[in-house]
C-alpha cells in the first residue's frame, strides 16, 4: 500500500480541505491510503472521518509560533517519517512551503504541490516571499498541480504545470425536489419563497458584506426574498451585526457549518458568489451541479464555468445591478433540471479525479522505488 502523506493547514471545512475528502473518500484504500501533516494544533471537522479511513494525522509548530521552530519540528518529522515517499502539499501561495522544503532535505523522491488560489493572504512580506520562492524555489516541488490555470499562472509562474479539476460527487449534489421540499420545511421556508443563497467561510475573501448589501437592495423589489447564509468564521458575527443594523433579520438565516450542503443548495433558487478571488471554489461546482444560476465575480476564474448556469457580475459594480440581475432571472422563470452530463463530460465527477490522482501517485511510487 502507498501512504500519501496530505500537508495542509488544517482539515476543517473548506475549499482545498473538501476537495481532499472528497478524494479521499473514492480512491482505492487498497492501493493509496491518506495520512495528514497539519500545521493547526486543535481537532479539524474532518478528522474523525480521517481516522475512520484508516489515516494518520500529525501536527507540526506553526510558524507564527516561531520561524526557527516551525523549520526544526518539520525537519524532525521528515527524519523520524522516513517511509513517506510521496508528500503532497496543498498551498495558496509559495509563501509558506518549509514543508515541502524540508521534504526535499530528508530525501522524500516525489514532493507535490498543489495551488488552491490566486492570491496569498498574510501581510505585505508574504508576496515578496511568494516571488521571491517562484524564483529560487524551483527544484523543491518535483510536481506542480493547481486547481484552475490562473490558479497555477499565481503560484508557478512560467514553470509547467497540471489541472486537477475539483471533483465533486455529481449524484449527490444533482437536483432533488423531495429533499427541496423537506429543508424548505425544516427551515420554513415558503414553497414560493425566492431563496438566494451563498456557501462559504466567513471571510474578507468571501465578501459577504457585498452580499447583504445585493440583497438589500433585492427586499426593495421583492419583499418576501430570503437570504439562505451557509458556513461559519471569525467574520460571522459582524455579518448578523450587519444584517441587524439593515433590519433584515426577518429575511435572512445563517445555518452555521453543515454537513450536508448538498441539501440547503437544493432550497435555494439561485447562488450568489463574490469572491475577491479564488482558486477553482469546489461550491460552484456543486451549485452548477444542482441547477442553480449562478451569479458569481469577475475576478473569479473564467474556467469555472462548466454549465451555461453561471453568469459573471462586475465586482465594482453597484449592488443594484447585482439585485436586479439576479431577479431579472427569477422572472424568466428560469427551469432547474440536473446538469450531471457536463460536470462528467468536463472531468468534474470525483470518481474520474480520484482515479487519475490514484493512477499518479502509483506511477509516482514506482519511480521513486527504482531512484
Amino acid at each position: 500500500m502507498i501512504r500519501v502523506l496530505h500537508v495542509i493547514g488544517s482539515m476543517n471545512r473548506g475549499g482545498a480541505e473538501t476537495f481532499i475528502m472528497n478524494v479521499y473518500r473514492h480512491i482505492n484504500r487498497d492501493e493509496v491510503q491518506f495520512d495528514f501533516l497539519l500545521e493547526a494544533q486543535k481537532e479539524g471537522a474532518y478528522d474523525k472521518e480521517i481516522l475512520e479511513l484508516g489515516g494518520k494525522i500529525f501536527f507540526y509548530i506553526p510558524r507564527k509560533e516561531s520561524i526557527l521552530k516551525n523549520k526544526k519540528s518539520l525537519e524532525t518529522f521528515f527524519k523520524k517519517h522516513s517511509e513517506y515517499k510521496i508528500v503532497h502539499q496543498h498551498a495558496s501561495s509559495q509563501s509558506n512551503i518549509e514543508p515541502l522544503k524540508a521534504a526535499k532535505k530528508a530525501g522524500v523522491p516525489v514532493r507535490i504541490l498543489h495551488s488552491h488560489s490566486t492570491r496569498q493572504g498574510g501581510s505585505k512580506i508574504h508576496k515578496y516571499i511568494h516571488k521571491y520562492n517562484q524564483v529560487v524555489h524551483k527544484n523543491t516541488a518535483t510536481r506542480c498541480f493547481a486547481c484552475s490555470d490562473l490558479a497555477g499562472q499565481w503560484m508557478y509562474g512560467k514553470q509547467d504545470f497540471e489541472i486537477i479539476n475539483n471533483g465533486i460527487d455529481t449524484n449527490k449534489f444533482s437536483y432533488n425536489p423531495k429533499k427541496r421540499k423537506q429543508i424548505r420545511k425544516k427551515l420554513n421556508i415558503q414553497s414560493d419563497q425566492f431563496v438566494v443563497g451563498h456557501i462559504g467561510n466567513f471571510v474578507e475573501v468571501k465578501n459577504h458584506e457585498f452580499v447583504i448589501e445585493i440583497f438589500k437592495e433585492m427586499l426593495k423589489i421583492e419583499p418576501s426574498s430570503l437570504l439562505l447564509l451557509v458556513g461559519d468564521g471569525r467574520l460571522k458575527v459582524h455579518i448578523q451585526d450587519m444584517v441587524n443594523k439593515y433590519n433584515l433579520s426577518n429575511n435572512v438565516k445563517f445555518t452555521g457549518l453543515v454537513e450536508n450542503p448538498e441539501d440547503y443548495l437544493q432550497a435555494m433558487d439561485a447562488f450568489v458568489f463574490p469572491s475577491f478571488y479564488e482558486g477553482f471554489p469546489v461550491t460552484l461546482v456543486e451549485a452548477q451541479v444542482s441547477g442553480l444560476p449562478c451569479f458569481i465575480s469577475d475576478h473569479i476564474t473564467k474556467s469555472v464555468k462548466i454549465c451555461d448556469n453561471v453568469f459573471f457580475e462586475d465586482i465594482s459594480d453597484n449592488p443594484i445591478v447585482w439585485a436586479n440581475n439576479i431577479l431579472a432571472y427569477k422572472e424568466k422563470k428560469y427551469k432547474r433540471s440536473n446538469s450531471i452530463r457536463n460536470i462528467i463530460q468536463k472531468g468534474f465527477d470525483i470518481k474520474h479525479v480520484a482515479r487519475k490522482l490514484e493512477d499518479e501517485y502509483c506511477k509516482y511510487s514506482y519511480y521513486s522505488k527504482e531512484s
